[in-house]
């Protein structure tokens, strides 16, 4: 039986929800840079250990689009250059834990994958935190579970 403890990556990057913004997408450009592939998503653990929120690039890109882009349209007629040094000079005051998903989702190191992989499709998820003990144990994303299934079928 295969489950989270064998496709789960003990190895994360985490920060904390009074991590300024500025400094969190700096996090994940080094992050990407560090592991070798793009990171997405990053854990957010308060200073007790536990888990609390991730922020993904969806929270970050859905804070830095303009509210009411959906009655603009195109926008083809529109300067952004103005609404773009906007949203850079609000995002100084921005903390992470201002933006960041909660309510997350997680798995024990005894989940089964296809337990994992339902999650996943059902709740159109990334990456799934595992927790034991309320505490932060290493993660499973969504390419290590199918390329682990695919190395399963070939």
């Amino acid at each position: 039986m295969v489950t989270a403890k064998d496709i789960m990556s003990t190895q994360f990057h985490s920060l904390l929800p009074t991590t300024p913004l500025t400094d969190a997408i700096k996090l994940f450009k080094h992050a990407s840079e560090q592991d070798g592939r793009r990171v997405f998503g990053i854990m957010a653990i308060d200073e007790n250990g536990h888990l609390v929120g991730i922020l993904s690039m969806e929270d970050i890109l859905l804070f830095a689009q303009p509210k009411h882009i959906h009655i603009w349209g195109e926008m083809s007629d529109i300067d952004l250059s103005g609404i773009i040094d906007n949203v850079c000079e609000k995002s100084k005051s921005i903390l992470v834990g201002d933006i960041m998903s909660t309510g997350i989702i997680t798995v024990d190191t005894d989940t089964h994958l296809f337990t994992i992989l339902t999650k996943m499709n059902q709740r159109h998820i990334r990456r799934i935190p595992v927790v034991e003990n309320n505490e932060v144990v290493g993660i499973v994303y969504i390419s290590d579970l199918f390329f682990h299934l695919l190395k399963q079928l070939t």
